[in-house]
């Protein structure tokens, strides 16, 4: 990954701590491939609650969680010259992380009996939907997009808090002034388009395969 010139300032120096935090995405895992420590701090504060949350829904064990949330931005801050923003961006490349590292450290637990067949059978239908490792980042990028695109606004503006945010369900009735009925509502019915969406995309690709 190539450095930017605005990642200097006017005399050359690395950004500063608070000049970070007002960098996008791109300028600041650019600043971390060149070695500003502080750059990473930042990628941390701004998605470590996103990490955390994807980690307990699958994991449900609050120290299992935070012991993979510290192994997802490790292994960020290791492979930060993977990152290529043209490919995607920084939230979808940590959710697959996030994710990737959940299923497995919840597989290694499930062998040793860490669960019953009752607790997997509890994990939220929204870890199966959501699965960013299945996919190219490039692709899933543009075909959430899409699939964002047939939500009422309410539904796209929930779910977006949900999975990028990492809110909960009250958290975003606070913050959005709904009950928490109706944010439960929008979100079940955003996940309901969503998965038909995917659901004829899959159908059309197999119809074309077959020709």
């Amino acid at each position: 990954m190539n450095r930017s010139k605005d990642s200097y300032d006017t005399r050359g120096e690395s950004i500063c701590y608070p000049d970070l935090l007002l960098l996008s995405d791109e300028g600041l895992m650019q600043e971390v491939c060149a070695g500003n420590s502080d750059a990473f701090a930042v990628v941390f504060k701004r998605y470590h609650r996103l990490v955390h949350t994807v980690a307990l829904r699958i994991l449900r064990d609050a120290a299992e969680a935070e012991d993979v949330t510290q192994t997802v931005f490790l292994e960020i801050f290791r492979n930060a010259v993977q990152f290529d923003s043209r490919r995607g961006i920084l939230k979808v490349w940590l959710l697959q992380y996030a994710y990737g590292r959940s299923m497995n450290r919840r597989n290694y637990l499930s062998v040793r009996h860490a669960y019953d067949d009752t607790e997997f059978s509890s994990i939220d239908e929204a870890e199966t939907f959501w699965a960013p490792t299945r996919l190219l980042v490039q692709e899933a990028n543009q075909l959430s997009c899409e699939a964002m695109t047939c939500l009422s606004a309410s539904q796209r503006e929930t779910i977006e808090m949900f999975f990028f945010e990492g809110l909960t369900y009250r958290e975003i009735a606070t913050r959005t002034g709904n009950s928490y009925a109706n944010v439960r509502h929008h979100y079940y019915r955003g996940i309901e388009q969503m998965r038909a969406f995917f659901e004829v995309l899959t159908f059309k690709r197999i119809k074309s395969k077959q020709k």
